[in-house]
């Protein structure tokens, strides 16, 4: 039987308290998927093959080419599976610069590019704080791994995948998806709020299961999401971007014990004598 697009079947061998063991092992695909933007190339990705289209259009309209879902005109999926092509027609009007992509690429990935340059090219993109009055129970956010866990299929198949989720204020799931990529998955996930209609996602919290990066903290905002948390730490420029555009990041969530580096006033619960919020 062929195994899933998502899902690769090899044989192993395990060695377990001195004991030898052959077996059918599953491991998850990373195939490259290429995003077009009418004839133009945009980037190539490695990621999980599944809801390539979410992802496309997640990508690009966190990286601000799509503003909204009437600015596509058509999608197309161009050999699927292996070296799969996504191609997004944009609507007679919109204009987009490929170059100045090209340039926001180069400096995103740039060693030399310091944390004050990468937030004052967010800043350029005029993208605005989320919902301020929106509000969950810190009882809830805790419980929310769990539930990601237990609705994360391909992981518990392969053991190599990440996710991403949405939340509501009840801690009820909205959508997950999974893929080797980190960003891929919070791509696929707010692709999938554009083509749903669901954007800006201002009543919806985001639940990442690795660590909480610039990149991600960034593609946050410009979906409109007021609380992102993550199952392991933030880097110091995630927190900058966060306190700066007034989103709620959390990190380090747990069982019984999460860490709120920037905006805690949306966080219900015993409120701390001293938060120890630094710049």
């Amino acid at each position: 039987m062929r195994a899933p697009d998502w899902m690769h079947l090899t044989g192993v061998l395990e060695w377990q308290q001195g004991q030898l063991r052959r077996y059918q092992d599953y491991l998850a695909n990373e195939e490259p998927l290429e995003i077009r933007v009418n004839d133009d190339p945009v980037s190539v990705t490695l990621r999980t093959p599944g809801h390539d289209v979410e992802l496309a259009l997640g990508f690009l309209f966190t990286e601000g080419i799509l503003q909204e879902r009437s600015d596509i005109a058509e999608v197309r999926e161009e050999n699927v599976g292996r070296g799969s092509t996504v191609r997004v027609f944009l609507q007679p009007g919109v204009q987009w610069d490929p170059a100045g992509l090209a340039r926001h690429f180069y400096a995103t990935s740039s060693c030399g590019v310091c944390g004050k340059a990468a937030i004052e090219a967010v800043r350029r993109r005029g993208l605005v704080p989320p919902d301020r009055g929106f509000r969950i129970q810190a009882e809830v956010l805790a419980v929310l791994p769990e539930r990601l866990r237990q609705a994360q299929t391909l992981f518990n198949r392969t053991g190599g995948l990440h996710a991403a989720a949405l939340f509501d204020a009840t801690g009820a799931l909205e959508v997950v998806r999974e893929d080797v990529g980190r960003h891929n998955a919070v791509d696929k996930v707010i692709g999938w709020a554009l083509r749903e209609g669901r954007l800006p996602l201002a009543r919806s919290v985001l639940l990442v299961s690795g660590r909480g990066g610039f990149e991600i903290v960034q593609k946050a905002i410009a979906a409109g999401l007021p609380v992102l948390a993550c199952v392991s730490a933030p880097s110091s420029l995630a927190v900058r971007l966060a306190r700066e555009f007034s989103l709620t990041l959390v990190g380090f969530l747990r069982g019984s014990r999460f860490v709120v580096y920037a905006g805690e006033e949306r966080l219900i619960g015993d409120s701390a004598d001293d938060t120890g919020q630094t710049s």
